[in-house]
């Protein structure tokens, strides 16, 4: 679980946001809830939000669009917050600048990208001739 600060409150009572604490990035492996989060996280034409509620509750969703194929969408879907704090404290998600209300804080949640790995150059043979 990915606690509170203590300096949870918000603007309209003159203190700063809340801030969400993590660990550092783990390199266990992601169930199948996770990849999927994960993917849904990482498609830029999903943008997904963390809510923090005054209490501290977070809920974090996504908008779907309507599907006219489905009927389905046109709605907002929760996230299982237990498996979305799991990826943040691996360092596998990170949050964006506050969006402060008088009852809550919301966050932009983003994959964390990491550095494509160098790539291995290997000679090729030369053929005598």
């Amino acid at each position: 679980m990915m606690p509170l600060t203590s300096d949870h409150a918000h603007a309209s009572q003159g203190r700063r946001p809340a801030r969400l604490v993590s660990g550092s990035r783990s390199s266990a492996p992601v169930g199948p809830v996770g990849a999927d989060i994960a993917r849904i996280i990482s498609d830029p034409s999903t943008p997904v939000f963390v809510t923090v509620h005054a209490g501290g509750r977070r809920r974090y969703s996504y908008w779907r669009p309507y599907d006219p194929a489905t009927g389905r969408g046109s709605c907002y879907v929760a996230l299982p917050t237990d498996e979305c704090d799991r990826l943040h404290a691996a360092g596998r998600i990170t949050l964006g600048e506050p969006v402060v209300d008088p009852t809550k804080t919301t966050y932009r949640v983003r994959p964390v990208r990491t550095p494509a790995r160098a790539l291995r150059v290997v000679p090729t043979p030369t053929l005598a001739a």
